[in-house]
């Protein structure tokens, strides 16, 4: 069984020349060239947006459930199916989504352009099940990326390699299984499907900057089949970052795929400084909207998050799941304001920074400029802050943010220390910049 072509085909997309079994004879760019970028900004919105918003989480009398709200409560694919005819998000304002990623300090965004219900976000020539079937027909995908590069920020595709809808999907759902035969059901004809989608999404919106992968943990999905689609996509965008999720199932020794890795809901307590990474999170518990999520992390933790993220040489995805009319929930829109406010100020210590140099337990968070060190502070201390293994005297000591007094650098009886007022800045995580004037050095003090 395979699904009918659609007669809708979104503008561009036309002409997408067939690629299967292409072997690129190209360059590609040097990985070091294409993350540079995605090195700077260490900062992203995950957008976690589709029908199950519209559920909120709730499924009959059952509200425990968020974006895989289909598979936890055990839906019907008929019934899930007529979600379609609710989908027309009258809140979706794609400026002002792009303004609050903008405003929250934030470089890049990644929308889920298809979760693992299959429901895709924009208009796609191999399915009906898409925002074309549905009251609005907006194209979300053509929205939201327009409206993102306005503001000089860059576009990412989420995009599941699972498909709880397709009918070539496999394995199926083992609840569903007897409703739902698998059949005659032909998984390389779902791999046809997948590349095919991905080429519209590389083709029919302009340069995409990020492919974020999910659902690749099935015992179908294996690293051959994982090679084969990013050298499909390389071929078509070079340039383009791809996180470590597009790798499958037997990946031999050294055969990892991507360019970065992606730790979900936690951060790695030293980083992994053998390859880049992102720490995906969400603000409350869950990625989709839940109505009955009110478990949201404080804007100061968000911060935290952050500040913690990049001391460790890392990215921080940071996510918000809109309602299903396309507005954000007002707590999400309130922390983004406060992260906003922070950023204004501090967003200097964030970008272009690496992870800290000290090492051992110290009373701070740090990242590293050339020419600078960024000192974080949860608590404002109470006396001099030790600086362990500081071998270069700072020539000034700066503090971010409204308050009062001065922070300076001292010879202490064990080294370099910091003395601050005792008033702290008015932050929610107070920020002391180091000015060195060249190249500055942190040795590892001995046991």
């Amino acid at each position: 069984m395979t699904l009918p072509r659609r007669d809708f085909v979104a503008a561009g997309m036309a002409a997408i020349p067939a690629l299967r079994g292409l072997t690129p004879q190209l360059t590609v760019a040097p990985s070091a060239d294409r993350m540079a970028w995605w090195r700077e900004a260490r900062f992203g919105m995950f957008l976690h947006w589709g029908l199950y918003s519209i559920l909120a989480g709730k499924w009959q009398d059952d509200e425990r459930w968020a974006e895989w709200i289909r598979h936890n409560a055990k839906i019907p694919i008929q019934e899930y199916d007529r979600l379609r005819e609710r989908w027309n998000p009258t809140e979706f304002d794609p400026d002002a989504w792009a303004a609050m990623v903008q405003r929250a300090g934030m470089q890049y965004a990644v929308l889920t352009t298809k979760h693992h219900d299959g429901f895709c976000l924009w208009p796609s020539a191999q399915t009906d099940f898409d925002v074309a079937s549905t009251p609005s027909h907006r194209d979300i995908c053509r929205d939201l990326a327009t409206a993102l590069r306005k503001r000089k920020i860059r576009v990412g595709w989420y995009h599941s390699i699972m498909d709880w809808h397709h009918p070539d999907y496999l394995p199926r759902r083992d609840w569903e299984v007897a409703t739902r035969p698998v059949g005659d059901a032909k998984f390389s004809r779902y791999i046809d499907y997948l590349h095919a989608q991905v080429d519209e999404l590389l083709t029919g919106y302009g340069p995409i900057d990020i492919l974020w992968f999910d659902g690749q943990w099935e015992s179908t999905w294996t690293h051959e089949l994982g090679v084969a689609l990013e050298q499909r996509i390389r071929a078509r965008a070079p340039q383009i970052v791809i996180n470590d999720r597009i790798n499958g199932k037997g990946t031999p020794p050294g055969g990892r795929l991507g360019d970065f890795g992606t730790p979900e809901q936690e951060i790695p307590a030293t980083g992994t400084p053998e390859r880049d990474w992102e720490s995906c999170i969400t603000m409350n518990d869950n990625w989709g909207y839940k109505a009955q999520d009110t478990k949201w992390k404080s804007p100061k933790r968000l911060v935290e998050i952050l500040v913690e993220t990049a001391s460790k040489g890392g990215n921080l995805l940071l996510n918000v799941g809109p309602k299903g009319d396309g507005s954000f929930p007002v707590e999400s829109a309130e922390r983004l304001e406060a992260i906003g406010e922070w950023m204004a100020v501090h967003h200097g210590a964030i970008r272009g920074s690496w992870a800290s140099r000290f090492a051992g337990p110290v009373p701070f968070r740090s990242t590293t400029q050339a020419r600078r060190c960024n000192l974080f502070f949860s608590e404002w201390p109470t006396g001099p802050v030790p600086l362990p293994g500081l071998r270069t005297a700072p020539v000034a000591a700066q503090l971010l943010g409204a308050g009062s007094g001065r922070a300076r650098v001292v010879a202490g009886a064990k080294g370099l220390e910091l003395h601050l007022p005792p008033e702290a800045p008015t932050s929610l995580v107070a920020c002391v910049v180091l000015h060195f004037s060249g190249e500055w050095q942190v040795i590892t003090p001995r046991g």
